[in-house]
């Protein structure tokens, strides 16, 4: 009997899971890319909101403001005392915080935790759920709560427009609050938003932030008010306004209840919750201000309060480079306690300081301007996200472009834009210049904002290159001439020289192109020269590259981008009437070389060279590497290794990155397709882990580690790897996983390119880490942008102004539309039914011709 009752639970069981599986596999996948963050995805959440080179605020998954970064530089932890609330007249529990939930993580661990968060509004009451969904530049937040019978919704944004780079630069950012009444009667409501004056220079003690420094007050504008920051002697860059004002009518209330403890909060909530909207108009002493919006909606009607914020700094203590001392002897009027315009342009100050005068002309030109940006900014994320491409690329994309909007990317006073790798979570942004050999991998500005870009170009064929042709790859803020005192770097150098040619190729300007001309030819000899004296077509002698070492010896990944800017050398020369038969012949032997003896069969590798060179070896001449120690220990490995921190036999990610800057600068292939292909597929089909659990990495593992997956910088399947292998070359970046990804969807292979993807942006669901901000050296990383090319390399899409000719090698089919955006202007391109098509949006996209990617008539 118990036998017998054994087997028919186990059999009920079985059907049961049966049942069950077959239950599952009938519902829909939820979406998990370019979707709603709820729950626990909401944690990390941080959007950033402000202009290209004019510093950033941020949108928290909750609603939140945080990372308030508007002096320059990074603040990653500066959530000040700011927030929006509603109450609604005749319910209990009827204010509450314009918030979600506050995150597990801003209880316990994070900065002033261990004293109870008392400079937070944490505990307020708030929001039971919220929800968020980015359509950059915009981002929406849903708030729901048992207790508030509105339907709530908030959406920040601030204005990005292509090829319309002085409006999408202004230091600016908007909420827009929008409450529908849920009740079959009239509700009574006030809306009202709040802020400690956090332009006030910090100090810091074991309580929390302090203000130590004079000169801080609340300042009236018409329905809203001023955070204001005066200079101090000898520090200009203390400067700084921050208005929030709205264009509706609205009470100001300029400074709360004063006293000691929490009295200003504690009045505060009173009067939030009693709607009594104080209207103190006086301002002195105060560090505090609100302002109150009362509403009256009736039943199912909606309204809308547009928050409109924006800010003025126009000085920094930023500069970089061997500059000239600054001058003392220019610094203050002991009147004023401000610097004269002599001293404080020794320093950055941004490009809004040269077109407006204070936050006064800021906030009139915000409002004015509102619903043209407005529109303009909708029209261009709806043709956006109207294109049809997977879900997970559309998510990559965008999400990257915020770097635009963080201070990872400065646009000094004149224009011309400047830019970090990276940013410390506070202080300086991290590795300084607009070093050449990151933004290499940038794919973004070129094609949204081609002057900008172009300004790139200048600065480092101008001031940052002597007359050798040496280039420092980290230039001068200011912008000027600067020392040339350490190595170039070889693929900034020359992916410059491709650069130069894929700027031409975009704005059509062959004018530009002569200009620049000269300078690019004194550039590409100093490179051959110098890592190619021989005339073999490769480099050969030790080159400085993207990961802080040098290679020795011929590598597959510098060797292929020599020869894709010789490839543009020709095109560049032809163009301007000048000879091309040295490049020819140097693009023949190094072709040949690269082909012949880099490639194993499966994918190309270095042959590492340290013997026979024109420069000494490491242990002939100490220092001919740059921040290489070579201890006794290293001499005994140079002995039988060769130098320190190569790749070797490895297979590396980056390893024909050349081949993959012909294709998105616009140059035909230069190495054969298929062996190409091979490497590709075997850097996807080695270095890629869906797990890194069992993964040894003694470098920075916090980009990716345990259970992420992700792409590896390199591994060595067929044995060899050095006992020290280049620096890094355990970790996962996610500039060369997109990199990797839209190569290998170039080359036909979508499904391996959409699966690396898919891990990155798995890492960066939320949970965990900000998915809007990708981080390499330092956070908002401009590596990252090489997610740009993932367009590219689904479309096959390249507009050539030069001959008003549109590439289309579609890898997705033979209908779909997708967002283009050239010089001119931007829309839809793609096929229907195999027809090409362009639907301009904005500006215009001449076509004459459109092609495959053989260049055949399509």
């Amino acid at each position: 009997m118990k036998l017998t009752s054994l087997l028919t639970c186990l059999i009920l069981a079985v059907v049961a899971y049966a049942c069950n599986r077959q239950s599952d596999a009938d519902q829909p996948l939820q979406a998990e890319f370019n979707t709603t963050y709820t729950g626990e995805r909401l944690n990390r959440i941080a959007f950033p909101m402000g202009g290209i080179g004019a510093g950033m605020i941020c949108l928290e998954g909750n609603g939140c403001i945080s990372h308030v970064s508007v002096r320059h530089h990074l603040d990653i932890f500066h959530q000040p005392f700011m927030f929006g609330a509603v109450a609604v007249r005749g319910l209990k529990n009827g204010a509450k915080v314009l918030e979600g939930p506050v995150q597990d993580f801003k209880l316990f661990g994070s900065p002033y935790t261990g004293n109870g968060s008392s400079d937070s509004n944490y505990g307020f009451p708030r929001f039971e759920e919220a929800e968020f969904l980015a359509r950059f530049p915009f981002a929406t937040i849903r708030l729901k709560d048992g207790d508030i019978p509105l339907d709530v919704s908030i959406r920040g944004w601030s204005p990005f427009i292509p090829g319309d780079e002085d409006n999408s630069s202004l230091p600016v950012a908007a909420l827009e609050y929008t409450f529908t009444n849920l009740t079959d009667s009239t509700l009574e409501m006030v809306f009202s938003y709040h802020a400690r004056n956090f332009m006030r220079i910090r100090g810091a003690n074991v309580w929390g932030p302090t203000y130590p420094e004079k000169g801080h007050s609340i300042r009236k504008m018409e329905k809203g008010f001023i955070l204001a920051q005066e200079c101090l002697p000898d520090k200009p860059h203390y400067k700084g306004d921050f208005a929030i004002f709205t264009p509706e009518d609205a009470r100001v209330d300029y400074r709360w209840f004063r006293g000691g403890w929490y009295d200003g909060r504690t009045m505060l909530w009173k009067d939030i919750g009693n709607m009594e909207m104080p209207a103190d108009t006086a301002t002195e002493g105060s560090a505090e201000a609100s302002l109150y919006v009362p509403l009256t909606l009736q039943p199912g009607e909606t309204k809308t309060i547009p928050l409109l914020m924006c800010w003025y700094v126009p000085h920094s203590d930023t500069r970089y480079g061997a500059l000239a001392p600054v001058q003392e002897g220019l610094a203050c009027d002991p009147v004023s306690g401000c610097c004269s315009p002599e001293y404080t342009s020794q320093f950055y100050e941004p490009w809004y300081s040269g077109t407006f005068g204070d936050i006064t002309g800021i906030a009139q030109y915000w409002l004015s301007r509102y619903e043209e940006l407005l529109s303009e900014s909708e029209k261009f994320s709806s043709t956006f996200f109207s294109s049809d491409l997977p879900p997970e690329v559309l998510e990559a994309v965008s999400a990257n472009l915020t770097i635009l909007k963080s201070p990872t990317v400065l646009r000094q006073k004149d224009g011309r834009l400047w830019a970090y790798e990276g940013c410390f979570d506070s202080g300086s942004g991290c590795c300084p210049g607009s070093c050449t050999h990151v933004w290499n991998y940038a794919q973004a500005i070129p094609h949204l904002f081609p002057y900008l870009e172009r300004t790139l170009r200048e600065t480092e064929f101008s001031v940052s290159q002597d007359e050798k042709g040496h280039q420092t790859f980290r230039s001068a803020l200011p912008i000027q001439e600067t020392a040339h005192d350490f190595h170039a770097a070889a693929d900034g150098q020359l992916g410059g020289i491709m650069k130069v040619y894929r700027e031409w190729r975009i704005s059509g300007d062959t004018e530009w192109l002569r200009g620049i001309w000269p300078q690019v030819k004194k550039s590409y000899h100093y490179c051959s020269s110098t890592w190619d004296p021989e005339g073999k077509g490769i480099l050969e002698e030790p080159h400085h590259n993207t990961y802080d070492i040098e290679f020795w010896g011929p590598d597959g990944m510098c060797t292929s981008i020599y020869l894709g800017a010789t490839f543009a050398m020709i095109r560049m020369a032809e163009a301007v009437g000048e000879e091309s038969d040295h490049y020819r012949g140097l693009l023949g032997r190094g072709t040949t070389y690269m082909q012949d003896s880099l490639f194993n069969g499966e994918y190309f590798i270095q042959k590492t060279t340290w013997r026979g060179l024109r420069t000494p070896a490491p242990d002939e001449q100490p220092g001919s590497a740059w921040n290489i120690d070579y201890s006794e220990e290293a001499l005994e490995l140079l002995k039988t290794e060769g130098p320190k921190y190569q790749y070797g036999t490895g297979c590396l990610s980056d390893g024909v990155i050349g081949a993959w800057f012909d294709a998105v600068c616009g140059l035909p292939e230069v190495l054969d397709r298929e062996k190409v292909r091979s490497h590709l597929r075997s850097v996807h089909r080695y270095n890629f882990r869906k797990d890194l659990t069992d993964h040894v990495n003694p470098q920075r593992p916090g980009f990716a580690c345990g259970s992420d997956g992700g792409l590896l910088l390199c591994t060595w399947p067929r044995g060899g790897m050095p006992s020290l292998p280049f620096v890094y070359s355990n970790e996962v970046w996610t500039g060369i996983e997109y990199q990797v990804a839209s190569h290998l969807m170039i080359q036909g292979e979508v499904d391996m390119g959409l699966e690396i993807v898919r891990e990155v942006r798995r890492r960066y669901d939320g949970t965990m880490r900000n998915p809007f901000n990708e981080y390499e050296c330092g956070h908002w990383y401009a590596r990252a942008l090489s997610s740009y090319a993932l367009i590219q390399g689904l479309t096959g899409f390249f507009y050539d102004a030069v001959t008003s000719t549109l590439v289309i090698d579609s890898r997705i089919g033979n209908d779909f539309k997708c967002f283009i955006s050239a010089a001119t202007g931007y829309g839809l391109a793609g096929l229907r039914n195999g027809e090409p098509f362009v639907e301009v949006v904005s500006g215009s996209i001449p076509v004459d011709r459109f092609v495959n990617g053989k260049g055949e008539e399509l």
